[in-house]
């Protein structure tokens, strides 16, 4: 979308630099208009003409007063420096300069900052047509004067006629060019403007898309953390529980549950410094993925998984169904990810006959991942941050999952993840 098409329908307002410029102008044009006038009265610019000093300045302060205010009320210092100009014209006032400068400006700053563009092209025409009128005027009267002072006159293409007509075309070049440059000043205000706002809306989708991806960060740890410390961490609280239930009748028994869980400890260690790296290196998270990329974790490691749920305490099978197909490797962190969160939940909540089956089906438009288990469901008002963790993956992975309690007893967690990939592999 261009710029232009996204213009504000009106300029800034002027600044308090700005305003306090326009006064120190004023300030400036007035001293000049002074000295102008005085001078002018003195070289005889109107020949022999006289005007009072009073005259001079009331005539300098009434010209360029008005500019100090000409951001504020454009319009109104343009009619007021207009009608001061004609007046010293009409007048003979003998300043020829400053007077000229003063129109251009007022004539100009009503382009550039009158947001009424009707309005402001009908006080600049007539200013304009004002001015033209009176020219025709005071050249009609000076050609039908009787006196041989002045130009000649004599012939068609006579000095007094080339005067009036340069006459004409400067002023045709003074007010075109106060009228062009104050639609340009417009203009390019309002493109400014535009510009600035799109910069700034720029900056603060800079800053909300920087503060997403420190979000999706935070949840992206989070959700490692969960899966990392929440499966080693029941695993090592059955193994105690088991210790403590055997510590006096089984010593040896007991041995070997506070070796497990000294083996989960270590597991979890291994899994949180692999994390703990993953997270530190600079480019250690692929885009898009959500996932650290050195992650080892595969498909492959899925019996082993069931292996640990079994040593822990929860009878598990494992099963898969159809021809094995290649994929992402965020697809199979998620897969072996929801798999670990289904069967610790089953392990924690399932009871002590609890018991977990796990399908793995590969089919021609989809994997499906089936984690069902026995035992009682524990029921709550808000999900658990497993299962959010479990939704979030799923989604990940372009796919959707179904997590409940199964109506013949125990939990159901099923998901189903798009086969995307291209190759078959060997079973």
């Amino acid at each position: 979308m261009s710029v232009a098409s996204e213009l504000p329908s009106a300029r800034p307002r002027p600044s308090r630099a700005e305003l306090r410029s326009d006064v120190w102008l004023a300030a400036a044009l007035m001293l000049g208009g002074v000295l102008s006038a005085a001078l002018g009265s003195v070289s005889g610019v109107y020949g022999a003409d006289d005007h009072a000093l009073g005259w001079l300045l009331l005539y300098a302060a009434a010209l360029t007063a008005p500019l100090a205010v000409r951001r504020r009320f454009p319009e109104i210092v343009a009619g007021a420096v207009a009608v001061v100009f004609f007046i010293g014209g009409t007048f003979r006032i003998p300043e020829v300069y400053v007077g000229n400068i003063a129109l251009f400006i007022a004539m100009y700053t009503v382009g550039a900052w009158v947001d009424n563009r009707r309005r402001a092209t009908l006080v600049r025409v007539l200013i304009i047509v004002g001015m033209f009128g009176w020219l025709l005027v005071t050249t009609f009267q000076a050609a039908t004067a009787p006196t041989e002072e002045g130009l000649s006159r004599v012939g068609v293409f006579s000095p007094f006629v080339a005067f009036m007509l340069m006459q004409f075309l400067v002023n045709v070049a003074f007010f075109g060019g106060a009228y062009y440059m104050g639609d340009r000043a417009y203009a390019s205000a309002l493109q400014r403007a535009a510009l600035e706002e799109r910069t700034a809306e720029l900056e603060r989708e800079r800053e909300r898309t920087a503060a997403q991806a420190v979000a999706l960060d935070r949840v992206r740890i989070a959700r490692e953390l969960h899966d990392v410390v929440a499966h080693h961490v029941s695993a090592m609280g059955v193994q105690a529980g088991a210790a403590r239930a055997v510590l006096d009748r089984d010593p040896a028994a007991a041995r070997a549950a506070l070796l497990g869980v000294e083996g989960s400890a270590r597991s979890a260690l291994s899994d949180l410094r692999q994390l703990l790296e993953t997270l530190r290196t600079p480019h250690g998270a692929d885009a898009g993925d959500g996932e650290p990329s050195g992650t080892t974790l595969r498909l492959s490691a899925l019996p082993e998984l069931v292996t640990h749920a079994i040593e822990n305490g929860l009878p598990t099978t494992l099963t898969v169904v159809g021809e094995p197909v290649e994929l992402s490797d965020l697809a199979q962190v998620n897969i072996y990810r929801i798999t670990q969160e289904a069967l610790t939940n089953a392990r924690r909540h399932g009871g002590a006959d609890a018991a977990a089956d796990v399908r793995l089906r590969y089919g021609a438009q989809d994997i499906e991942l089936e984690i069902t288990n026995t035992g009682r469901v524990a029921l709550s008002d808000r999900p658990g941050l497993g299962l959010v963790g479990m939704r979030e993956r799923a989604a990940a992975s372009g796919g959707t999952i179904e997590a409940g309690p199964r109506p013949r007893g125990g939990f159901l967690v099923r998901v189903r993840i798009p086969a995307t990939a291209a190759s078959r592999v060997p079973a």
